[in-house]
């Protein structure tokens, strides 16, 4: 369960409110100076000690099934060509953090997305799409070594 402020959940509880939800998007990658930070809102954001620039966005959350691994959806506007280059530009793939706020307090996150990479990327000529997932450890071997003499002669009585 997320803890969340009593002024958020007023907020989504009621049937019509003056709260803003924001969200925050930072891609961070060792290759960039500064990490990119943006807002989907018409105006900049403070928060965190941080300047979010306003830049138009949509991220599609993942499911909460047990059965698939989580996957998210951005979908970035790119009619200024700006991230398509910042994209191309990067070896490996960017970490993405994602930040609920409401507007009237900036500096409190009520969630928090973390630890997803870009995975495979598509854009045009208005929008960049991104499969955002979580690192694969499913797919990792289990147990790392095989348990051979070799490798483990303690397991082994001697002859």
């Amino acid at each position: 369960m997320r803890n969340i402020s009593t002024l958020f959940q007023q907020a989504m509880f009621s049937s019509s409110t003056k709260e803003v939800v924001l969200l925050l998007l930072r891609i961070s990658h060792p290759n960039l100076v500064d990490d990119i930070r943006v807002v989907n809102n018409f105006q900049p954001v403070v928060s965190q000690g941080y300047t979010w620039a306003a830049y138009p966005f949509e991220i599609t959350m993942p499911s909460e099934s047990d059965d698939q691994i989580p996957v998210m959806t951005l979908k970035i506007d790119a009619v200024d060509r700006q991230i398509i280059t910042v994209i191309r530009s990067l070896q490996g793939p960017p970490s993405i953090t994602l930040d609920v706020i409401l507007a009237s307090q900036p500096d409190v996150v009520e969630a928090s997305v973390q630890g997803f990479e870009i995975k495979s990327v598509t854009y045009d000529n208005l929008v960049v799409e991104a499969e955002l997932r979580l690192e694969e450890i499913l797919s990792e071997p289990f147990p790392q070594h095989a348990f051979t003499p070799a490798l483990f002669p303690g397991l082994f009585p001697q002859y």
